[in-house]
Order: C-alpha cells, then structure tokens, then sequence
C-alpha cells in the first residue's frame, strides 16, 4: 500500500496527470452509466461506430488547422442521431449500420492522414490516445461537458429506464420514447468525443461495455447494476493510470486490460454464485 501511495503522490506531481485524472475520472463515469443503458438496448456497438466516426473527424480537423473538439462532436452527434434512425428504418439492421458507418469513418481517417501527413505519431495518438494531448482548454470544456452529461442521466434517469426495458409500456404510459432515445445517443455521442483525445478512437468504446457486463454479472436490479459499473468504471480508470504510469504503458490499454481482468474475475465469481463452478 505504501508503494502505491508514492507512486500515486508522484504522479500526480504533474500537470498532465492531474488534467488527465480529472477528465479521465469524468469520462469513465460517464461512459459506465450510459453503458448500462447501450448493453440492454443491444446498442452496445454504437460506440464503436462513434468513436471510427471521431477518428475521420479529428484526422480532418488536423489538417485543416481547427480545434479538433469544434469538428468532432458536431460530426459525431450528427451520425448518432443518423445510427438511431437507420436502425429504426429496418431498411439497414442495426449491426450492418454501426459496421457501414464504422470501417468508413476509419477509411475516410487513414485516407486523409496518408495524403497529408502521413502514418505519423499524431495518428497514433488519436488511433491510440494520448494524454500529453490534453490541454487546460481541453479539460475545462470536457469537464463541463461531462457535468452536464451526468446531470442529465440523473435527471431522466426514470425515462432511460423505462425506455431501455420496454418502448412500449414507456410509449404507452405517455413517455416521449424517441425524445429520449435521441438524448441516450446524444450523451453517448458527447461521451466518446470526450474520451478519444486520452483513450483513443480504437479503445474508448469499450469504457461502455466492460463496466457494464462486469456489473450485470454481480447484480440484477437496474438500479444496483447502474451503481456497481460506475464504480467499475472509475476504480479501473485509476488503476489504469497508476499501472500506465508506474510501468511506462500506454494509459488506453492500460485502462481497458484493467476492465477485462475485472470483468473475468465478475464472470468467474458469477458462475460460482450459481453453482456452475465447483
């Protein structure tokens, strides 16, 4: 315990590290709560598709010279609320879409990138994530940014629920089902901008899915599920950092091997509960 408690007094002697913290924290929390509600709706994916999506857009805001967050998040709310509409068309199933959008968003960015720049460490960086790449700028707007996220999950917390379990009964009971389908993607959308510039357009969607499997392995309320990936998703953030920092690795990677361990370890301990394990 000591030697974790220096290393953590040492890390966060530095300014990035603090900036990185702070969002990184934010953004992880984030990305758990709406997990929850993206795993049960099958919309797990979505993510994935954001975040290649992201990758185009911030390729082309470095070429074009302009602060990444004021193409990306336009960009990238525009094809969630596209994402919602082509899965409620039937006309493209929701899988094929989020694939179609997904491998282009990623053709578009390597493709820009190699007739400029080049296959260069600026496109590791957001292929990858980087935390030397956040500014105070960029922490304050993200921040912000993830304040309101959380805000507005706490706020329509029982129409997130109601909507996630059963669009019917929700329609039916007088719940406004596309308004908050459209804001489950809007957040969702917010969240991946957010944490592409640390964890990386390759690696942020997974902040949404790992949380929320490991805690649906543990608990069966909604509620306790929504509570317990938050946890998760905070805890193996910092553990995250603490082990990027302490072992020289990249902290996107370092974040995501620390869900899965986490996540095999709920699994295992839910096969036991229930008997599937002697």
């Amino acid at each position: 315990m000591t030697a974790i408690y220096e290393l953590f007094n040492e890390m966060i002697r530095f300014t990035f590290m603090q900036r990185a913290l702070a969002v990184g924290v934010l953004v992880s929390l984030c990305a758990a709560l709406l997990g929850v509600n993206l795993v049960l709706k099958r919309y797990a994916m979505i993510g994935t598709g954001l975040s290649h999506v992201g990758f185009a857009a911030m390729a082309i805001a470095g070429v074009i010279d302009i602060a990444p967050l004021t193409m990306t998040m336009p960009v990238v709310v525009g094809t969630a609320f596209l994402l919602l509409r082509l899965n409620e068309s039937n006309k493209i199933n929701g899988d094929s879409a989020v694939a179609l959008i997904s491998t282009s968003g990623l053709a578009i960015g390597i493709i820009v990138l190699s007739l400029t720049t080049g296959i260069t460490l600026h496109v590791c960086n957001i292929m990858f994530g980087s935390i030397f790449a956040m500014t105070q700028a960029d922490m304050y707007v993200s921040i912000g940014l993830s304040i309101v996220v959380v805000g507005l999950f706490i706020l329509f917390y029982k129409q997130l629920f109601a909507v996630t379990y059963d669009e019917d009964f929700a329609r039916a009971t007088g719940v406004k089902v596309e308004m908050y389908k459209s804001l489950l993607a809007v957040l969702t959308a917010v969240t991946m901008v957010l944490g592409m510039r640390m964890m990386g357009a390759l690696l942020i969607a997974s902040l949404t899915l790992f949380p929320a499997l490991s805690a649906m392995r543990a608990c069966k309320r909604f509620l306790s599920v929504v509570i317990t990936a938050a946890i998760i998703g905070v805890v193996c953030f910092f553990i995250g950092m603490l082990i990027s920092f302490g072992l020289d690795l990249p902290p996107g990677a370092s974040v995501v091997s620390v869900n899965l361990v986490i996540f095999i370890i709920f699994s295992i301990a839910g096969l036991i509960r229930r008997g599937g394990v002697a």
